[in-house]
């Protein structure tokens, strides 16, 4: 695997997983093709390019003429999947982007793998598509149950990717990851909002009553899964990733605020969201048997996410007065009482 091309690579847990891969001395080169919607950002890739393997593209993986190009003139041993529409709430607003994205843009990178000979294909997915766990832990063969538009669609990009392995024999593995915080998150999301919000003494909104359970991985414990993964996976086969810790949105909230010295006053319970998931739990035994670990627990996750925005104000600041404001006042508006 030393000719990458990595999709989404200005995202989120992409553009950690691109720092990770460059660390690789049997890496020869390393392309990202990324569309640069909303949550993509070049700032996320900042000093990549001084390395000479590395190289950027903007384009949208739905759109067949331009993987085509790319992988004409940079021919790869794989494809890693992480360009996504990732966020719940936006799907519930316009499930469209989603279905365009995350359903035929798998499809037409399994195609191009097909024509171009692209050795594998790693589609990284969330434990999202396992729907609600009200008890036990998901493993890789329990049936899918997604219950949002979001989901819904990443559980159609996973089963299309692992029909291409039984119909034509494409070398394909997913991942399904737990939820996921850590540097270079968009702040509409959970944490970095909560984050974002108590640094400006904003408000922290939390669906319901605030105990919806989720595991949170750091990103880097993430990024590790994956590479180990595309190294040692076996074809068409899925792998859990979680770190086994089960934490309420309301402790979330209420870490956030010790570690910035916030008061618990500024917590807001608002109305909940359609098909909201009261809890994602994933056994990773399959995971842990290729000789993956977490190295952060929950406590050391929270702590160093939170100091990665505190140090980094001059990456998401010019994020939260753009496009985010508005994005913000629609889905929270009436819900805080906020006037326009």
């Amino acid at each position: 695997m030393k000719r990458l091309l990595v999709t989404g690579g200005a995202g989120f847990i992409g553009s950690n997983w691109v720092r990770l891969a460059l660390q690789r001395p049997d890496l020869e080169r390393l392309v990202v093709l990324d569309k640069l919607t909303y949550a993509g950002n070049l700032a996320n890739l900042a000093g990549l390019d001084a390395d000479p393997r590395f190289r950027f593209v903007q384009g949208d993986i739905a759109d067949t003429e331009t993987v085509g190009r790319l992988l004409e003139h940079e021919p790869v041993d794989a494809i890693v999947n992480f360009a996504a529409e990732s966020h719940v709430d936006r799907s519930v607003l316009d499930p469209s982007a989603f279905l365009r994205t995350n359903v035929h843009g798998v499809y037409v990178l399994l195609e191009a793998c097909r024509a171009y000979g692209v050795g594998r294909f790693l589609q990284v997915s969330t434990d999202e598509v396992y729907g609600a766990v009200l008890v036990g832990r998901s493993t890789e063969r329990d049936p899918l149950a997604p219950r949002s538009p979001y989901s819904a669609a990443k559980a159609a990009g996973d089963l299309l990717a692992l029909s291409y392995h039984a119909t034509y024999g494409l070398d394909v593995v997913v991942t399904r990851g737990a939820n996921t915080i850590g540097p270079y998150q968009y702040p509409e999301k959970a944490t970095p909002l909560f984050i974002t919000n108590a640094i400006d003494g904003e408000p922290l909104p939390i669906y319901g009553d605030g105990k919806a359970i989720r595991d949170y991985l750091y990103v880097d414990d993430h990024c590790r899964a994956i590479a180990l993964v595309l190294d040692a996976g076996q074809p068409g086969e899925v792998y859990n990733v979680g770190n086994d810790e089960e934490i309420d949105t309301l402790t979330l909230a209420e870490a956030i605020l010790a570690l910035l010295d916030r008061p618990r006053s500024l917590i807001r319970l608002v109305e909940d969201r359609p098909g909201h998931d009261r809890r994602y739990a994933v056994d990773s035994t399959k995971l842990r048997a290729l000789g993956w670990r977490p190295e952060r627990d929950f406590e050391s996750t929270i702590a160093a996410t939170v100091e990665w925005y505190r140090q980094n104000e001059a990456w998401w600041r010019p994020i939260r007065n753009g496009e985010f404001r508005e994005f913000y006042q629609r889905l929270y508006g009436k819900r805080l009482g906020i006037s326009e």
